[in-house]
């Protein structure tokens, strides 16, 4: 496109500058420049460019018009929002940053925090909401602390927690968590009659940098003289596929024939490492379609199909079970990469999952830097700004992509704030149910009727958690010149 290598010098035309920004180092860089590499890159990949006028390949007549274009905006964030397709209803995911080495390390499973996760309900009777403790992270500040899955909490710095306050409450590097007591009242499955007491325990937690490992929990557990393998996966990090796969030695040299796949707390990630989960779980299926990436209009020579493989990247043979039926266990938090597992072994396998609906979101993206390439390499020097913007649908080999409003559970369930319940222990209800269905003792039932799901969780609290990202290299960039 001729447009494209016009935009080229299009920096030495943008003569005038409404707001400057302060690069890595100490050099002022204009608003305009930094607009510009927002504009191209959306171009260039965005998966709903056809449905905005201003990112038309033909929307602007000459360099003049362009320059006029990006200095009508004050800050980069303004120009990316106006470009994003129904941000409340298609594209909930997109988003732009001023610090991509904050985000590469999010994506290494690194950030500061103080290592534990939480759900949060609204207290009955009261506008107040109480929190129950989900998750504590080995060798965090949390578990220093001997926090404790189903602990409850129902203030912060002496603050109840509320429905408005509650993010600016989690907020600060250092806050003292105050516990309560959780009495039923003789009804654990009606929220309603409970009552929950402050109990004068408290504990200061202090956040600290944190490189989580995706598998929380694996373990084996005999069923009726038949191995079940129980994983819980955080996560989909590229950085620890070699960790995964050696789970998978394991539960295949102890001749698992069952596999629950704990997917509740898991907001998603690499879709290659998804592609090689898959693999791990099956095995049976090498060099079918698993997943399928489509573009936008302009990029549909890079539509891309992730295969079930026999080999990770580093050429390390796949650990595979060759099952074919997986429980699947998971909430509204299990999202993107955690649902393309669902929906791609679908065609293939029985997959029962147990839980709650999931987020609902079928986009992939990609990190766009501000370079010639729009990949890492090369970026410019004078600003840390990077877009990660919905880039691809994801299918799966039946071209379904997963519903907006999540997948359906086959076994509905909630989680019980009177019994939360060890994870990776068979009588914690979500993987009780699982086992019930294996015994064939009749399909679980579980009263839902006067539980309530969660008003708000921790992953609501950290940046851009809800992510199926595309690894670099998958998407040729080059082929958009």
């Amino acid at each position: 496109m001729k447009f494209y290598k016009k935009l080229l010098y299009v920096f030495t035309l943008l003569i005038l500058t409404y707001s400057c920004f302060d690069d890595i180092d100490d050099n002022a860089i204009s608003a305009s420049e930094i607009n510009d590499f927002v504009w191209k890159g959306m171009n260039a990949v965005y998966l709903y460019k056809d449905n905005i006028t201003n990112l038309a390949n033909d929307r602007f007549t000459s360099t003049q018009e362009y320059a006029d274009y990006l200095n009508s905006f004050n800050a980069p964030e303004e120009l990316f929002e106006s470009l994003i397709y129904q941000r409340q209803t298609v594209d909930r995911f997109s988003w732009i940053v001023d610090d991509y080495i904050a985000l590469e390390e999010l994506f290494n499973g690194t950030s500061v925090r103080s290592g534990y996760e939480f759900d949060l309900y609204p207290i009955p009777g009261s506008s107040n909401m109480f929190g129950i403790i989900r998750l504590v992270l080995p060798n965090s500040n949390a578990s220093d602390n001997n926090l404790m899955r189903g602990q409850v909490f129902t203030s912060i710095d002496g603050i109840a927690l509320t429905e408005t306050n509650y993010r600016s409450l989690f907020s600060p590097n250092s806050y003292t968590l105050e516990f309560a007591d959780y009495d039923d009242n003789g009804t654990p499955e009606n929220l309603n009659d409970d009552i929950i007491t402050p109990n004068g325990e408290s504990t200061t937690l202090v956040k600290t940098t944190l490189t989580e490992n995706p598998i929380f929990r694996s373990t084996i557990i005999d069923v009726d003289g038949e191995n079940l393998g129980y994983l819980m996966y955080n996560g989909f990090t590229s950085n620890y596929n070699n960790e995964l796969n050696n789970v998978f030695n394991n539960f295949k040299s102890n001749n698992v024939q069952h596999l629950v796949l704990d997917l509740r707390y898991n907001p998603g990630g690499s879709v290659l490492t998804a592609s090689y989960l898959g693999s791990m779980i099956t095995g049976q299926f090498t060099g079918e379609v698993f997943a399928k990436l489509i573009y936008n209009s302009d990029l549909q020579a890079n539509n891309y199909n992730f295969n079930f493989e026999i080999q990770l990247d580093n050429n390390a043979q796949i650990n595979s079970l060759n099952l074919d039926k997986i429980y699947v266990l998971t909430t509204e938090d299990s999202a993107s990469a955690s649902e393309m597992i669902i929906n791609s072994l679908n065609p293939y396998i029985e997959v029962i999952q147990i839980g709650d609906n999931t987020t609902g979101k079928s986009q992939a993206s990609i990190t766009v830097y501000d370079s010639p390439n729009l990949e890492r390499e090369g970026a410019n020097p004078n600003h840390t700004y990077a877009m990660q913007p919905l880039v691809a649908n994801t299918l799966n080999k039946l071209n379904n992509s997963v519903p907006s409003n999540g997948l359906t559970p086959t076994i509905n369930m909630l989680e019980n704030p009177s019994n939360y319940g060890v994870l990776g222990n068979e009588s914690e209800p979500f993987l009780a149910a699982a086992i019930a269905d294996i015994r064939g003792t009749g399909r679980f039932t579980f009263s839902i009727e006067n539980l309530v799901k969660p008003k708000a969780s921790s992953n609501e609290l950290v940046p851009h958690v809800y992510e199926m990202f595309i690894d670099q290299g998958i998407l040729d960039l080059k082929k958009w010149k």
